[in-house]
């Protein structure tokens, strides 16, 4: 009887085991093809129904790293959606609010975009601690942080992973400019996104290009030369289909240029294009609403037009 009830207890120790370890390959199957799934959500150019859905993508990412702490997938989707949520949501919110001079929501929604870019951040850094562990050592000064990323970060697959965390670094400093701490690690972001671009520059678009050129262009004393040539060169490669490229090429370089006639003709074409390609119809969209706000009179004077 006692070897019965031991055979038993090691059966149902067993059909437990494997049962969590079914549980654990449906629940990663199933995040990895959420992952493939997700680029879907480029082809909609509806802004309300976007905004809904990526609001709903997040909370069901939340849930399966939840479920699936160490899944890089389930990382690597919190970190793009958190991203993509500081930038077409809660910045959009707030440039609506500095539009209608309502100082109170600007805030407000400028601490929801911080927020998401931090959120981002979070866990985009433990995104690249799978690969490997140094980060906090590398980031003494810009020296050793490009070595890190040299010796540990070489495959063109590292790309993707590298930009969204490079972007998210940058643009949480961009709506962070009075901190001077943040500013002060802005070389990270940097060197995040040039590895990417070193990796594969055809990565989302040229998006890595176009964020540099950004950069560059920040104010009227920085590198404006090559902040022109990274725009130029985003130009050619995409066709002029991708409208972000356009826009932050008039945003970012025209206006510190002080170059009016040439903000206007980049802003103009992205407001008269007509759906240069259907798998970018979202962030085409989002180029549209910017492009839009970009032609009042309060950003044009803040431009010195």
């Amino acid at each position: 009887m006692r070897m019965r009830l031991l055979g038993l207890a090691a059966a149902a120790a067993l059909l437990f085991s494997q049962s969590g370890c079914i549980k654990a390959i449906l629940t990663n199957g199933q995040i990895s093809a959420t992952r493939t799934a997700s680029g879907a959500l480029d082809t909609v150019g509806d802004f309300e129904m976007a905004r809904s859905s990526v609001a709903a993508g997040l909370a069901q990412f939340e849930g399966m790293h939840r479920l699936a702490p160490d899944n890089t997938d389930a990382l690597f989707l919190l970190t793009k959606g958190w991203c993509g949520y500081g930038f077409a949501i809660a910045e959009d919110d707030m440039e609506t609010a500095q539009d209608k001079n309502d100082e109170e929501m600007a805030a407000y929604h400028k601490k929801r975009a911080r927020m998401a870019y931090e959120r981002a951040i979070f866990y985009g850094l433990e995104l690249l601690r799978h690969e490997d562990e140094g980060f906090e050592k590398a980031r003494k000064n810009e020296e050793t942080f490009k070595k890190w990323l040299n010796e540990n970060f070489d495959d063109k697959d590292d790309a993707e992973n590298l930009f969204w965390v490079g972007y998210a670094w940058l643009a949480r400093v961009n709506v962070s400019k009075d901190e001077p701490a943040l500013v002060g690690d802005l070389f990270i972001g940097v060197d995040l996104l040039e590895q990417s671009v070193k990796l594969n520059p055809e990565y989302n678009h040229y998006a890595g290009t176009t964020a540099l050129g950004a950069y560059h262009a920040r104010t009227a004393m920085s590198e404006m030369d090559q902040a022109q040539k990274l725009f130029e060169e985003a130009l050619a490669k995409t066709n002029r289909k991708t409208l972000v490229v356009q826009l932050n090429y008039a945003t970012r370089w025209a206006c510190n240029k002080g170059d009016k006639a040439l903000y206007e003709k980049l802003v103009n074409e992205v407001l008269t294009a007509d759906d240069p390609d259907p798998q970018q119809r979202f962030t085409n969209m989002l180029a549209k609403r910017r492009a839009r706000r970009a032609l009042l009179k309060s950003r044009m004077e803040d431009c010195g037009f």
